[in-house]
């Protein structure tokens, strides 16, 4: 098995780049988003596409924010729409002022550039429109964001560059384009794939992608026809097309810390607001919630687009895999039966698998419901930190440590509670916590010193094992060596070699003579 290299793409120099809100880095001493500087800073970088966002004050002026508040960005909670313009006009000042929209357009004017005015409610499409109207902008300016906006746009307009939203998984069709007559299908850009691109083409609109930061990422979408990409780092996304150069491992890596993300987002809406119905598959302990089917859904809809030559296997859909093919294993919700009863300790699990080796794995986090993502050779990695595991410091590899397993569906499984026995007279605790993806991922962020888990199944291990591997933690085969499980084994890992070796003799022990099945 070989990692995908960086592979030489012929470059598409006909993809534009889109500064999204301008070109701004505020945090390292740039321009803030938005403002005139922002926009002077992606005209200098021969940018010749700038997006910016449209709010309307209380009496009427349409400047130039993103956000409803001015919270984020100045510290003041008051909505925008509750701020007269002088007062808007007294934050920042200079370069890095609040603008009118009617400044924006003449910082643009005559510049080659255009002026993509995106908008996430309809409210200011009336006003932002007669602003460009007065201005005699319609040659310089095309229009983003809130469908019922854009209606409003195509009304007051008739000749305006409108680009369409679209947000749903299949592409759109002629019947869903023939009111806005858009220019451009501006979509999320991880459910667009290759068909996707050529499907609209061939509708006669072009394709644009937001928000694509990740270079390897933009290069990819520039070789498979998308025509315009927004981002916020023009510059590394530039080099990136022009080289033609991806990296397809680290494409894989931001595409599922994606999903991770994705999916500690639903868990932390369900655990705020409830999951609603709670049906069952093989009983009444064997949970599934619309939750788990949702986050399924999201996982197949991106790595269908961006991998169709792999395989997917679901806990909840299905699917299959003869290994031939890199394959990616999901289990959207693994411990719903907490998740359905209001424990919070659930986590998900994402794998790429190639010839039966985990080479990419994503889970959140059960306590922070945040990403926790490895990669072969690149180690594992939580908000940016990466992650390593310390042998246990007790007197003796398991005294005073804890120990944590799950039951085989509500049962436990044989030798459990021997098991369970015999640490204790070690002064080990086992603890039995809900998920077998948090069990196991919990090694290599510091949660216990051991775990084992009765039967592997990579729609719920592969990515924990991967994480605790590239952490410098051990994972034991059923003999006691290291190896990764096969199919239907047990799982026995810990933080260090010599406190693995320990938890297998007592595992051994305990299972010696009844069935390790």
């Amino acid at each position: 098995m070989t990692e995908p290299r960086v592979a030489a793409r012929a470059p598409r120099s006909a993809t534009r780049l889109v500064a999204h809100r301008g070109v701004h880095d505020e945090a390292a001493g740039g321009p803030r988003e938005n403002t005139p500087a922002a926009i002077r800073a992606a005209l200098a970088r021969g940018v010749r596409m700038i997006e910016i966002d449209v709010r309307v004050s209380r009496d009427g002026a349409v400047v130039l924010l993103h956000d409803a508040t001015l919270e984020r960005l100045w510290g003041d909670p008051r909505p925008v729409g509750e701020v007269d313009l002088t007062d808007l006009r007294e934050l920042g000042g200079g370069e890095r002022r609040i603008p009118l929209l009617a400044e924006a357009l003449e910082l643009v004017r005559d510049s080659g550039a255009i002026l993509l005015i995106d908008m996430d409610e309809p409210a200011p499409a009336g006003p932002a429109a007669e602003v460009v109207r007065a201005a005699g902008a319609t040659a310089f300016s095309a229009w983003c964001g809130h469908p019922e906006a854009m209606r409003t746009i195509r009304a007051a307009l008739p000749g305006a560059e409108i680009w369409q939203p679209w947000y749903a998984t299949e592409p759109p069709t002629a019947a869903d384009l023939a009111e806005l007559r858009p220019a451009v299908v501006n979509a999320e850009q991880l459910l667009v794939g290759r068909a996707w691109v050529e499907a609209v083409h061939a509708l006669g609109a072009a394709v644009s992608c937001w928000t694509v930061d990740d270079p390897a990422q933009a290069a990819h979408l520039a070789t498979i026809g998308v025509d315009s990409i927004t981002t916020n780092r023009v510059t590394e996304v530039r080099d990136a097309i022009a080289a033609g150069a991806i990296d397809e491992r680290g494409r894989q890596i931001m595409i599922a810390t994606e999903l991770a993300q994705h999916a500690a987002e639903v868990t932390r809406h369900a655990r705020a607001n409830g999951v609603g119905a709670v049906d069952t598959k093989t009983g009444p302990a064997d949970h599934v919630t619309e939750i788990d089917r949702t986050i399924e859904r999201r996982v197949r809809a991106v790595i269908g687009a961006q991998f169709p030559d792999h395989d997917l296997v679901g806990e909840e859909f299905g699917g299959t895999s003869d290994g031939a093919r890199p394959c990616w294993y999901v289990d959207p919700i693994d411990g719903t039966a907490n998740l359905a009863n209001g424990v919070p300790w659930t986590s998900f699990s994402l794998a790429l698998v190639e010839a039966d080796h985990p080479v990419v794995g994503a889970v959140i986090d059960p306590v922070l419901l945040t990403p926790v993502v490895a990669a072969k050779g690149r180690g594992a990695w939580r908000d940016g930190l990466r992650l390593r595991t310390t042998p246990w410091p007790g007197p003796s590899p398991l005294a005073g440590a804890v120990v944590t397993t799950e039951l085989a569906g509500a049962r436990p499984w044989n030798g459990l509670t021997t098991l369970m026995e015999r640490l204790a007279e070690l002064h080990c605790t086992l603890r039995i916590p809900g998920s077998g993806t948090a069990t196991l991922s919990g090694l290599a962020t510091g949660r216990g010193a051991g775990a084992i888990i009765h039967r592997y199944s990579p729609i719920d291990h592969a990515a924990a094992i991967l994480i605790i591997l590239e952490a410098g933690g051990t994972v034991l085969a059923p003999t006691g060596e290291p190896g990764l499980p096969a199919l239907g084994d047990p799982v026995i890992a810990a933080s260090d070699p010599t406190t693995a070796a320990a938890l297998w003799t007592e595992w051994n022990t305990a299972l010696t003579p009844i069935s390790r099945r």
